[in-house]
């Protein structure tokens, strides 16, 4: 069989444990789709975008039936956990359409598929009602219930090569094999963003211990990864349900100490939510890499409120200041929408010149879409679709712009890479700033590396994002 990723790295994450509950359960796991008797793709449900490539790939996986092996193609994902039976009517080439509760029984399921069965597609659910409101309520309670790349399974010691053999553990078989790697400290999310559908389906935010995240991050450098990137829908609120306020802190510091790890990387904070002591704590262990993944969304005051978020330029601007003061190399990425309702040219006007200030090594630009089951959708004053085009438009061009001048900046500035690929005698990597897939790479010409090496270099020139470094002795 095979499985297809798509979406975030957190469903990267899922994806590995999807990989690992099958191959304990006797599937023979194969790289390429035509190979395979089963083609199951994890499914990305969060923007039209994504929906329509989901969409796609199943189609595609569905055309190679009756060309080769190929018998059966099963959605699963946030996609099929969305919307459930509705996917399967209007995509009767799937096979099945599994939710999350389907994953601590895939082997089966997929057995059972395998053999004809038409398994009755999932039913959708708001997710956020099956554990407490109470944040410190959930722990226990979440050992009931599945979530993906938190539950730990029940049952035997796992085969060698698959997860860990004992103790806390998520059931884990990595495919990718790289020198950097995912691994979720939590899942769910406790914010209303009136934008964003994603709580209803992932669920309320549940952390993982601090333990059993260290003993994955052990088991992962055990199998030549070099850098843990960690991921969930909201990381600045880890451990709130741990009952400890600086839970984060304290498991950055356990992975420091984890022999054999060089970086580690945090995604995903809320700038509302971010305090002093977690910036110096990133910004003062030597393995955790001065990168800053900060979701502003707008800069607006007014149009943030309506996003049921908080913020406005001079809080944020105070924030980068705060972290660049400790760390001027500092890397930071954000995202932001355009568009939203209610937005007016001069709230465009704001959220341009915010950017222009904050100097962002990356910046995500996306156009506003309705969403169904969210706030937004149902907000007076929608913008018109050509206006929406035009300021998407307008503001992807000034990021790509501002970003490339950002790049610019770092030239003759020492940077340390971790290379990911050497072909054709060309050696790329990532410098600290940059983050997995989405920030640009660093190329190291002349350089004899291997995968997974470390090396020293000095940036001598930029194209674009992406910078070119000459390799230098170390430290």
């Amino acid at each position: 069989m095979h499985i297809v990723s798509l979406g975030c790295a957190r469903n990267d994450v899922d994806t590995e444990e999807l990989a690992g509950r099958l191959e304990s359960g006797g599937f023979l796991l194969v790289d390429e789709p035509d190979q395979a008797e089963a083609i199951v793709v994890n499914t990305c449900g969060f923007i039209e975008s994504a929906k329509k490539d989901s969409i796609d790939t199943l189609l595609a996986a569905s055309d190679l039936k009756g060309h080769g092996p190929t018998r059966r193609v099963v959605a699963v994902g946030c996609l099929a956990e969305r919307y459930g039976r509705d996917l399967a009517d209007s995509l009767p080439e799937a096979d099945a359409v599994l939710g999350f509760d389907d994953y601590a029984d895939i082997g089966a399921l997929l057995r059972r598929i395998m053999a004809g069965e038409r398994l009755e597609p999932h039913t959708p659910s708001d997710r956020r009602l099956l554990l407490p409101i109470s944040p410190v309520a959930r722990q226990e309670a979440a050992s009931g219930i599945v979530i993906p790349g938190v539950s730990v399974p029940d049952g035997p010691d796992l085969p060698e090569g698959v997860a860990p053999a004992s103790g806390p553990r998520v059931v884990r078989r990595r495919l990718g094999g790289g020198p950097s790697a995912a691994v979720k400290i939590a899942s769910g999310c406790d914010r209303r963003c009136a934008f964003c559908a994603i709580p209803s389906f992932r669920g309320s935010f549940v952390s993982r211990p601090v333990e059993a995240v260290v003993d994955e991050v052990r088991w992962l450098v055990d199998r030549g990864v070099r850098e843990a990137f960690l991921v969930s829908e909201n990381t600045s609120s880890y451990g709130k349900d741990l009952g400890e306020r600086d839970a984060l802190q304290r498991l950055l510091a356990e992975l420091n100490r984890v022999d054999g790890l060089d970086w580690i990387r945090v995604s995903y904070l809320q700038p509302a939510e971010v305090r002093s002591g977690l910036i110096e704590t990133m910004c003062g262990l030597d393995k955790v890499v001065p990168y800053f993944d900060l979701s502003f969304q707008h800069a607006s005051p007014g149009v943030l409120r309506r996003m049921r978020r908080f913020g406005d330029p001079e809080s944020f601007l105070e924030l980068l200041a705060s972290i660049r003061e400790l760390r001027p190399d500092a890397g930071v990425r954000s995202n932001v929408i355009v568009g939203f309702p209610g937005e007016t040219d001069a709230d465009v006007a704001i959220l341009e010149d915010f950017v222009t200030q904050a100097r962002l090594d990356a910046l995500g630009v996306f156009a506003y879409s309705d969403e169904e089951g969210t706030e937004a959708a149902g907000l007076p004053g929608h913008v018109d679709a050509d206006a929406i085009a035009e300021r998407y438009e307008r503001m992807s061009d000034l990021a790509v712009a501002l970003v490339d001048q950002r790049a610019e900046e770092r030239l003759g500035q020492r940077v340390r890479v971790l290379v990911e690929s050497v072909e054709d005698g060309v050696t790329l990597g990532r410098a600290e700033h940059q983050g997995p897939e989405v920030d640009g790479t660093t190329s190291v010409p002349g350089a004899v590396l291997a995968v997974g090496d470390m090396v020293w270099g000095r940036v001598v020139a930029n194209d674009g994002v992406d910078l070119i470094a000459r390799e230098e002795a170390s430290a």
